[in-house]
Formats: structure tokens, C-alpha cells, sequence
């Protein structure tokens, strides 16, 4: 079987969620190769293993630490010249679709990103996207070179595949453009017991109707008893109730969770694009006209203020 590059995201070898999705679309396609770069690569493969990597190629130079992007651009790209994959896989985030667009270049290849689903097709992989502000749901495949495909998180619920992966350590050349940008300092993001919002299977995001910054705790009660992240609506951010880090839309996050619970956010197309490809969406407006209506799978007509409680309360008499 032909391999499938996979650039696995992790933090010290700790592999984040979306890596693990990206294995095992890569077992629909071929035989996947994880590509892991920066401090802690040796420590990712057991788990990517267990994922399904049938080989890890393990970059720890120092210029993975010390360089953005371009590092990871060389070593995918020379990866690529050698082995020949069927294709290339890489997450749809900010880093992960410049990589992309980068390794696609000097390829020579056609590059897809914000995939949402990929499946094997007879002329090679073939992706689904949301378009027009995920009004549409666009299918396209590659018809140029090794296709480079950056796929949203969500996009698939990952699926153990246990295999012992061969280890190899290959020698990178990396070029004068990988030292253009050189990282001086880092801090570590603070974060809580929440998921991260573009990692979490289910969100729970407050809008205009929350009504104040001090209301978002009812927000975070639901999240918390859900296992949730919490996501706001850009009225609410601009209104600095919530940060900007935690905004859902198409100048902000955009999510894909199994379950959205949209609580006073009226539905406009900003936010619609954000999360509009989310699997079930529940919406609580007290405007009955509310276009979020028009997406939610389950609508409540109501006051949030009201009805949120009356969930936490139902959620944890159900669970004893």
C-alpha cells in the first residue's frame, strides 16, 4: 500500500486530538506515516502506534524548536520526494494550512484545505468542504501531483488501529528560509480543565442574549456539566464579555462538534459559518424568528436564563 503522510501536532509528545484523526482518515487512503517534529517526537510514537502509523519519521533537530513552519515545509517535502506517498495529511489550522500551501508549492501539487471528510476514490482521495459560509457542501479531489489535504478538526472520531511502527530518523537539509523567522521567547498558554475549543466534541457557546459578561458563568455551568468548551458569538466578544480566543464564527474559530448548544445567538451568517458543519446543533433563542432555528436539528423557544438551569438540573438527576 501506498504511504499517507500524516503531520502529527503534539506538545512535548503528547499528540493532540486532531493527529489521531488524521491517522485514521489515512487508513481509508493507504498506509499512514506520521511525521513528527520538535522536543519529544520519540516520545509520540507508542501512541501513534495504537493509531495506526505503520512508520514514524521522527525530525528532533534543532531547528524544528527554534523556526516556524518552514522546517516542517522541508521536511514533508523531502519526505515526499522520497517515498512517493499517495498522499499528504495535515491538520486545518492557521500553522497546518500555511504548511500545507508551502509543501504543495514546491511539489508542484494541488492542495485542498478545510476538509471536513476524505474517502479513497478511483483517481485517488477525494474530500468534502463547506462552502459560501457552509452553505454548501463542496466535493473535490486533487488532480495535480501528491495531493496536500489540511482537514479540519472533527472530522472523524478517532479510531484505535494497534500496529509496532518502524522508527526511522531521517536526515533533513534544511534550507536558509527555515531561519527567516527565529522564536526568541515562548509563555504557556493558560488554560483550564476544558477541552480546547477546536479539539472538543461538544460546545456550548452564549451570544447577544447572555446580557453580560457575569451571565457567561450560566454558560460555563452547562459546559462543565456537558464536558463542554465554551464558545461565544462575535456580538459577545465585541462586547468584551467573553475573550477573543473563545469566538466562534468565520473571523474567529471555526468548530466542528459532534453536539453545539447555541444559547441567546440569533444566527447570523458570521457566526453560521463557524459552526454550521457541527453534527447535532441545539439552539435556545426567546425569538421564535431567530435564524438559528432555521439550522438547529432541536430548537427552544425560550428564556435561556429559564431553561439552562432547568438542563443542568435534568443532566445530573439522569446521571444519579
Amino acid at each position: 500500500m501506498a504511504e499517507i503522510l500524516v503531520l502529527v501536532d503534539h506538545a512535548d509528545g503528547a499528540v493532540r486530538k486532531p493527529a489521531l484523526e488524521l491517522l485514521t482518515l489515512a487508513r481509508r487512503l493507504g498506509e499512514p506515516s506520521a511525521v513528527v517534529l520538535g522536543p519529544g517526537a520519540d516520545a509520540a510514537t507508542d501512541t501513534l502506534g495504537r493509531f495506526g502509523a505503520h512508520k514514524v519519521y521522527v525530525v528532533d533537530a534543532p531547528e524544528t524548536e527554534e523556526h516556524l513552519v518552514t522546517p516542517a515545509v522541508d521536511a514533508l517535502a523531502q519526505l515526499a520526494a522520497r517515498v512517493g506517498p499517495a498522499a499528504i495529511l495535515l491538520p486545518s489550522t492557521p500553522d497546518g494550512k500555511e504548511t500545507a500551501a508551502r509543501v504543495a508549492l514546491r511539489l508542484d501539487s494541488g492542495l485542498i484545505t478545510d476538509a471536513v471528510d476524505v474517502t479513497a476514490g478511483q483517481d485517488g482521495p477525494v474530500t468534502e468542504q463547506s462552502a459560501f459560509a457552509a452553505t454548501h457542501r463542496v466535493t473535490s479531489r486533487v488532480t495535480v501531483g501528491v495531493p496536500v489535504i489540511a482537514v479540519r478538526p472533527n472530522a472523524t472520531p478517532p479510531e484505535p488501529a494497534p500496529v509496532t511502527p518502524l522508527v526511522e530518523k531521517p536526515d533533513i537539509v534544511f534550507g536558509p528560509a527555515s531561519a527567516a523567522v527565529t522564536v526568541v521567547s515562548r509563555t504557556a498558554r493558560e488554560r483550564g480543565e476544558r477541552p480546547e475549543l477546536t479539539e472538543a466534541d461538544i460546545v456550548v457557546s452564549g451570544g447577544r442574549g447572555v446580557n453580560g459578561a457575569e451571565n457567561f458563568a450560566l454558560v460555563e455551568r452547562v459546559a462543565d456539566t456537558l464536558g463542554a468548551a465554551v464558545g461565544a458569538s462575535r456580538a459577545a466578544v465585541d462586547a468584551g464579555w467573553y475573550p477573543h480566543s473563545h469566538q466562534v464564527g468565520q473571523t474567529g474559530t471555526q468548530v466542528s462538534p459532534q453536539l453545539y448548544l447555541a444559547a441567546g445567538i440569533s444566527g447570523a451568517i458570521q457566526h453560521r459559518a463557524g459552526m454550521q458543519t457541527s453534527r447535532t446543533i441545539v439552539a435556545v433563542n426567546k425569538d421564535a424568528d431567530a435564524p438559528i432555528f432555521e439550522l438547529a436539528d432541536y430548537g427552544v423557544v425560550g428564556d435561556l436564563f429559564q431553561v439552562l438551569p432547568q438542563l443542568v438540573e435534568e443532566i445530573e438527576r439522569r446521571r444519579g
